[in-house]
């Protein structure tokens, strides 16, 4: 699940970065979105009323074979880049969603 405090951008954003869809129509403040193939898990949205918590309120890792695109494609859909592109050896970029809950994009030869 992924809480956060403005329900309608986070479930825009999410929709488009995973390519899901929702599971049934959404209702005030939650969500569940699914694969339309069926192949990935569900995730649930749900605005919270306990304000912006600085622990993470999740970590999702996205693999990709286009780090690159796939990065800028995120950032396009409104994710902001943290901190340095990655070092030597990295496989990942860290992101931050609309909310600020922290993700990574990490690159795979193969997925």
């Amino acid at each position: 699940m992924i809480d956060c405090d403005d329900f309608p951008r986070m479930m825009a954003f999410w929709q488009s970065a995973l390519h899901y869809v929702p599971r049934e129509p959404a209702e005030e403040g939650w969500v569940v979105l699914k694969d339309p193939a069926g192949g990935g898990p569900n995730i649930s949205i749900n605005r919270t009323s306990e304000g912006h918590l600085e622990a993470y309120r999740l970590h999702l890792d996205l693999y990709t074979t286009d780090q690159n695109g796939e990065v800028e494609r995120l950032i396009h859909l409104g994710a902001t880049r943290r901190g340095p592109s990655p070092q030597e050896g990295q496989d990942f970029v860290v992101l931050a969603d609309p909310d600020g809950n922290l993700f990574c994009v990490v690159k795979k030869d193969e997925i």
